[in-house]
């Protein structure tokens, strides 16, 4: 792969995995729309692998504490925190896309993977957003989440594996019509990303261990340097400035690509 390309994919990734405007969608279209071959499945699991240590790094302290009292409760649930309670509603949060992953795998990476139901997904969950952000409280922490909001947020994720979603705009949706907080919302969005990304980069994984193909390794190392820095980067600042600006402009940019992507198909 070019360096040129490596950097502009790896951004790409780590810029769009973490916004509510579908990391798969922009994916499957940049190889076509700046005339590069597909980047190839090792490549994919290298950017994913990027995104996921920069969501793992951005939230640390929250992993450790989480982690640490949830494994504690499991062995002594009388013991449970705040931490402990998040960390189980992270797990069930998890367990629709795991469990609508593995029974849709085959049609969402055949037949759902074209320009039109992304154009569809883009659009339509960008006005859900939108309406979300319009009509929701915004005053509770993800501390509040309950069992009920955790399924209903996992369900909503469950969404996501269709192209166009927004796995991270579907989630922030979900959190935002039950009352959550932009940054809340946003939060959660990003903690469940843990467990559903190394989930999908394994099973990746997997599948690029049974294949054949010859592994170019400086150019994984690259990608998944760039995805994390991009990744990070975006974390921080989205969560800094997300109370601001809203999800008008996420919502806007949905509106704009999913617009350009129809005009192409029927033009």
């Amino acid at each position: 792969m070019e360096l040129l390309q490596i950097f502009i994919l790896a951004a790409v990734q780590g810029l769009t995995e973490f916004l509510p405007i579908s990391s798969s969608a922009h994916l499957i279209l940049a190889p076509g729309v700046l005339g590069y071959a597909d980047q190839g499945l090792a490549f994919d699991v290298a950017v994913h692998v990027g995104s996921l240590l920069a969501v793992i790094g951005y939230f640390r302290r929250e992993v450790i504490s989480i982690g640490g009292d949830f494994m504690r409760s499991a062995l002594s649930p009388a013991s449970g925190s705040r931490d402990a309670k998040l960390g189980w509603m992270i797990i069930l949060a998890t367990i629709p896309v795991c469990v609508f992953g593995l029974l849709m795998k085959s049609l969402v990476e055949g037949d759902l993977r074209t320009p039109l139901v992304i154009a569809i997904t883009t659009i339509g969950f960008g006005v859900l957003l939108l309406i979300a952000d319009r009509s929701g409280k915004r005053q509770r922490d993800e501390y509040s989440i309950d069992w009920r909001d955790a399924l209903i947020i996992g369900l909503f994720q469950a969404v996501a594996i269709i192209p166009g979603t927004s796995r991270s705009g579907i989630t922030m949706t979900a959190g935002l019509f039950l009352g959550l907080t932009r940054q809340a919302a946003s939060r959660f969005s990003f903690l469940i990303s843990i467990p559903t990304i190394l989930m999908s980069g394994s099973l990746v994984t997997l599948e690029l261990l049974k294949s054949d193909l010859p592994v170019d390794w400086p150019s994984l190392a690259i990608g998944a340097l760039l995805s994390f820095i991009t990744a990070y980067l975006c974390i921080h600042y989205f969560l800094k400035f997300i109370e601001r600006i809203g999800m008008g402009p996420f919502v806007i940019y949905r509106l704009i690509l999913g617009a350009a992507i129809l005009l192409v198909i029927f033009t």
